[in-house]
């Protein structure tokens, strides 16, 4: 009796990365539209067409979808980009003009996972861990822009500066000029650039 290598079909790989993938789409506007508390596994499983065994075994926990939808929203943020055209500027207009635009985008074209991180954090059960993987890798990115600002000579302190740049280009910025305010995207857009040079410079 030989021993058979596993058998692995492409198919059924496809299959499944389908089936999380219509979990995760379908979770994420149920907690946009109902809130992530309101939101039950079994609401998932309904609103994907699956069991809701299938929602376990194929993408986890409600947590674990939630975490999921966030992930994907940071992929698709724009962040690595904006970063590397901030890195060819060589002065603090220029770079704070295009950190406005780049974030901007983001929290533009992510609005919902932004609307249920917000309404996830009073009820999830890590709100700071939630907050910490949400915002972790956009105030890593701001991080190191402010290096780059202080390695052109642009700015003296890195550390205060990401603090700064956080202030006026993080998800409560945007979220409160536009949401809570009714700005549209380019007046909150051109507002924040100036004063965040204001700060700077």
């Amino acid at each position: 009796m030989t021993g058979g290598r596993p058998y692995h079909s492409p198919r059924r790989a496809q299959e499944a990365a389908e089936t999380r993938r219509d979990i995760v789409r379908a979770a994420a506007e149920l907690f946009a539209t109902n809130g992530y508390a309101r939101v039950t596994v079994s609401d998932i499983a309904r609103a994907a067409g699956v069991a809701q065994q299938t929602v376990y075994s194929s993408a986890g926990s409600k947590s674990d979808i939630l975490d999921e939808v966030l992930a994907e929203a940071i992929r698709n943020s724009g962040g690595d980009a904006n970063l590397a055209e901030i890195r060819l500027t060589e002065d603090l207009p220029t770079a704070l003009t295009l950190l406005a635009h780049g974030t901007r985008l983001g929290n533009e074209s992510q609005e919902q996972a932004v609307d249920i991180i917000f309404g996830a954090m009073p009820v999830h059960e890590n709100a700071a861990q939630l907050w910490a993987f949400a915002t972790g890798q956009y105030r890593e990115t701001l991080g190191q822009i402010a290096e780059h600002l202080r390695d052109k000579g642009l700015v003296e302190d890195a550390e205060r500066t990401t603090a700064v740049l956080w202030f006026y280009f993080g998800l409560h910025s945007w979220r409160s000029l536009v949401r809570d305010n009714g700005w549209t995207w380019d007046d909150a857009e051109n507002w924040l650039a100036r004063q965040a040079l204001a700060a700077l410079g």
